[in-house]
């Protein structure tokens, strides 16, 4: 009998393997690594080449990518990848997928909206699938011990901080909104103590400025929650803990149905249980 261990035939455990030798992989590889936990289920779909066109690769770094794994090929570890999906009553990337198709015969707007209307429930069912009740829990004792959260969050993801800004103030949490947008992140930032808490959001490509200010705040010891799309973000590095949240989408446009969902859930959350501790 071989000593070499089998790969992974399920996709919680290939995601943590992956995770796990992220850092020893090659550049190429470790490219193919990040956007195979962004969009699994393109991974599912999709063929060696459209895969490789999207994640700009060359399709060889595709088999090179599933052997460093463990597996024999492509196709051998893209079945763990489509297991995943096999037990959903509501298959949505084939839905997407057969709505493109009909878009020449049906309204324009209408193929839109229903494009979308299905990215959303995508991303909403696969965040309820993934993030572990304990990480929530954490994330919520964490914000909710802080004296001032500090909100950072902009470019697409300034609608989150904004909205959170507004639910915690309506709730009675103290918070301040990072005006990283105006040039006075840095300014306001001083005033972070181990005391208070930071929650910071941005998605890939990152933003620069999130992720300096969010840096600057974890070495000064102030605690650091972070919501972002994957285990290769910047922000997974300094925060603890961080929620991995990976948005589907439509015709290139991501969804932020999931992330707004995530935000209205920690802001109940917090202000729950600091009632409850009060």
């Amino acid at each position: 009998m071989s000593d070499v261990p089998s790969p992974p035939r399920d996709f919680p455990a290939l995601k943590a393997l992956i995770a796990e030798r992220a850092a020893a992989l090659p550049k190429r590889l470790t490219q193919i690594a990040a956007y195979a936990l962004e969009n699994p289920d393109e991974i599912a779909f999709g063929t060696v080449s459209s895969i490789a066109a999207q994640a700009e690769v060359q399709p060889s770094a595709l088999v090179r990518f599933s052997q460093a794994m463990g597996y024999q090929g492509f196709s051998d570890m893209q079945e763990v990848f489509r297991s995943r999906l096999r037990d959903r009553i509501l298959n949505y990337g084939e839905r997407i997928r057969q709505l493109r198709g009909h878009a020449e015969d049906a309204s324009k707007p209408n193929v839109i909206l229903q494009g979308f209307c299905e990215a959303s429930a995508r991303s909403i069912a696969s965040l309820g699938e993934k993030l572990a009740p304990e990480i929530l829990d954490q994330a919520v004792e964490r914000l909710a011990s802080a004296r001032t959260i500090y909100l950072l969050g902009i470019r697409r993801s300034y609608p989150i901080a904004f909205y959170m800004a507004y639910a915690f103030g309506k709730l009675g949490v103290r918070v301040i909104l990072v005006d990283a947008a105006g040039g006075l992140g840095t300014e306001q930032m001083t005033f972070a103590t181990a005391e208070d808490a930071v929650l910071a959001v941005t998605f890939a490509p990152y933003a620069p400025e999130t992720i300096q200010l969010a840096r600057a705040a974890a070495a000064r010891q102030v605690p650091v929650v972070a919501v972002t799309d994957s285990p290769f973000s910047p922000l997974a590095q300094i925060a603890d803990p961080w929620i991995e949240v990976s948005e589907a989408n439509f015709e290139g446009f991501r969804s932020m149905a999931a992330t707004l969902t995530l935000a209205m859930t920690l802001a109940v959350a917090v202000a729950e249980r600091r009632q409850q501790e009060a």
